[in-house]
């Protein structure tokens, strides 16, 4: 019979932990030795790194590597991408994972669709741009322009209304931002400018991932994708193309959704009404220059 010390070394999940490690050496080496030798080679490995980061935060918030939380959060301590306080992304993902409210444009943190009444209010230009957006094309370049002003305008009424966990959440993200600019400023070879456009591409990249995570169905089961990706894409996102089954195991690591999946596929694409993409190349072959869906919520009440 194991010990008690050896329990607990047994359950930490050292792919993670190996992952975490090899986040911060490549983004260490993106922003210094690489990008003295050759600047775009140094912002591809920093736009990488930066994705990946997320991808680990979004581990950690759901429980990743350690049963702490206050551990885990540590971890991902630095914000490599900026402008997502890691505790405002925990409590806006978590709230997410409700799936009864997936989409929802008032109740699911996370939604792209918009109120029927809201969107006939919005100008002219506001509404090609919100259509733009929903092609992938369009939420690649102004996705993370458009899903941060939509964010910080939400979390900047919440403050005003005197909620003291999203002001704690962005004091939080201040020292975690310091030490990401002190690196920058004083170690890295990398100029400002460089960094700010690698840390923009990264959040593009991000933005693959969570494009067609969801649609508007009227069965909560049928709202959530699979995309059977094995490739690059797959292991940036840390296997969260199998969406439906991270959220029906949230609590299981990343390196085991694929052997979930495969053990119980025709269960899954049951679960979720069979919406299922091949892979990320179908993905880009559809929606590239096609919105997906219209940005009001096709089944909400017209105004």
């Amino acid at each position: 019979m194991r010990s008690a010390p050896q329990r607990r070394w047994r359950a930490v999940e050292w792919p993670t932990l190996a992952l975490l490690a090899g986040c911060y050496a490549l983004w260490a080496i993106g922003t210094t030795w690489a990008a003295a030798l050759w600047l775009p080679l140094g912002m591809a490995l920093t736009v990488l790194a930066t994705a990946l980061h997320s991808s680990l935060s979004h581990e950690a918030l759901h429980g990743h590597p350690f049963r702490s939380a206050r551990l885990n959060a540590a971890l991902v301590f630095p914000a490599l991408s900026v402008v997502v306080p890691y505790l405002r992304f925990r409590d806006t993902h978590l709230a997410h994972h409700r799936d009864a409210i997936l989409t929802d444009p008032y109740d699911d943190p996370e939604s792209n669709y918009l109120d029927p009444a809201v969107w006939v209010r919005l100008p002219r230009w506001g509404q090609r741009l919100m259509t733009v957006n929903n092609t992938l094309a369009g939420r690649l370049i102004v996705g993370p322009l458009l899903g941060q002003a939509a964010f910080m305008r939400e979390d900047w009424r919440r403050m005003r209304r005197g909620d003291a966990r999203v002001a704690l959440g962005w004091a939080l993200h201040l020292p975690a931002v310091a030490v990401v600019l002190v690196w920058m400023t004083q170690v890295a070879a990398m100029p400002l400018w460089a960094w700010g456009l690698s840390v923009y591409a990264a959040l593009g990249v991000l933005k693959i991932r969570t494009f067609l995570e969801h649609q508007a169905h009227e069965r909560a089961r049928g709202r959530t994708v699979i995309i059977e990706d094995r490739g690059p894409l797959a292991l940036l996102f840390l296997n969260n193309n199998l969406h439906v089954v991270h959220h029906m195991h949230a609590a299981v690591p990343w390196y085991r959704l694929p052997g979930l999946y495969r053990a119980n596929r025709a269960r899954y694409l049951s679960r979720n009404e069979g919406y299922r993409y091949a892979s990320y190349a179908e993905v880009f072959r559809r929606h590239f220059l096609k919105a997906k869906d219209p940005v009001p919520h096709p089944l909400w009440p017209s105004p």
